[in-house]
């Protein structure tokens, strides 16, 4: 039997934070968040990641874990989350994964691994001087050559994943379809109850976002941005590409004003959540909680908890 863990799930906004820490005062258990900017340190208001105020005491794993300069693949976080996941449920206490990332989600729940390659690899190196050089095309044909199947699902603007399909191939000799495949019918390492969040009506959540972007430059947002280029992080660094921070170069290189950053950020933030509900919205196991104009949360938790113990979880 594969062991219980919970998992808090939903858009950015929705209230995964608390609702994570209730069920885990709830259930003893302690929270792991799956998040991947709220890995890094120094990162706090941006990444809205929780203060100690908001944990009330509950032990949080997989926040602040990183320099702001390391790049983290989802196999990495995967890696050192499910240790934490591990060790928590070795101590006889549940796990509650708290966060917006569904690839990292999926990649712990399942526990399958990943096909081979890594971000830093000799190979992701040589295709991306292709890329500058031949453009995406040629590499796309490429891979057709390969993995017809991959190939056809993506699309030219993709070039991210059309770039990790051919590093699979180059480094192991098996098609990513293949890898797959071969994966899709294990059985995940986890047994994992899923609680999502959502609003109703998609404009309160739209506002709430706004809101709280506006919240997060008062609690010093830029100040935040320009500490960390200041510490002479590279702009380009992965963690500086999290929404709410690249927004703010402009600001502090004076081609751009506050407003016209504000609202870039609130923008991006209201589209990263549309993707976020696409991605879960493909997990039919999820128990969706909606909210009304106000998030109910005392309503919520007696409603994740008659789930949780009709799932067993005790």
């Amino acid at each position: 039997m594969a062991p219980k863990i919970v998992c808090v799930v939903g858009p950015t906004a929705c209230g995964k934070t608390k609702m994570g820490v209730l069920i885990a005062q709830k259930f003893n258990g302690e929270v792991v968040s799956v998040d991947s900017m709220q890995i890094y340190r120094s990162m706090t208001v941006g990444t809205a990641a929780p203060t100690e105020e908001e944990m009330c005491g509950v032990p949080h794993h997989m926040v602040a874990v990183a320099d702001p300069g390391e790049q983290w693949s989802a196999a990495r976080y995967a890696e050192a989350a499910t240790a934490c996941v591990d060790d928590i449920l070795a101590r006889g206490k549940l796990p509650v994964l708290v966060g917006g990332t569904g690839l990292w989600l999926d990649a712990v729940v399942k526990g399958h691994g990943f096909a081979g390659g890594h971000a830093e690899s000799e190979t992701r190196k040589i295709l991306q001087q292709r890329l500058e050089q031949e453009g995406i095309e040629p590499l796309l044909e490429e891979l057709r050559q390969v993995d017809p199947a991959s190939a056809d699902k993506l699309h030219p603007a993709d070039e991210k994943r059309i770039l990790r399909a051919l590093e699979v191939w180059l480094e192991t000799g098996k098609t990513i379809t293949a890898h797959n495949e071969e994966t899709k019918n294990i059985p995940p390492r986890y047994d994992a109850v899923w609680i999502g969040l959502q609003f109703a009506d998609r404009e309160d959540m739209k506002a709430l976002i706004d809101r709280r972007v506006d919240m997060m430059v008062d609690e010093g947002l830029l100040e935040e941005v320009e500490t960390l280029l200041k510490s002479g992080l590279d702009p380009h660094s992965t963690a500086l590409q999290a929404i709410g921070y690249k927004e703010f170069f402009g600001v502090l290189s004076g081609t751009a004003t506050v407003e016209e950053a504000l609202a870039e950020v609130k923008l991006r933030s209201r589209q990263y959540a549309k993707r976020q509900l696409t991605w879960l919205r493909r997990n039919p196991a999820i128990h969706w909680i909606y909210w009304e104009k106000e998030r109910d949360f005392a309503r919520a938790l007696q409603i994740s908890t008659e789930i949780l113990n009709a799932q067993g979880v005790c």
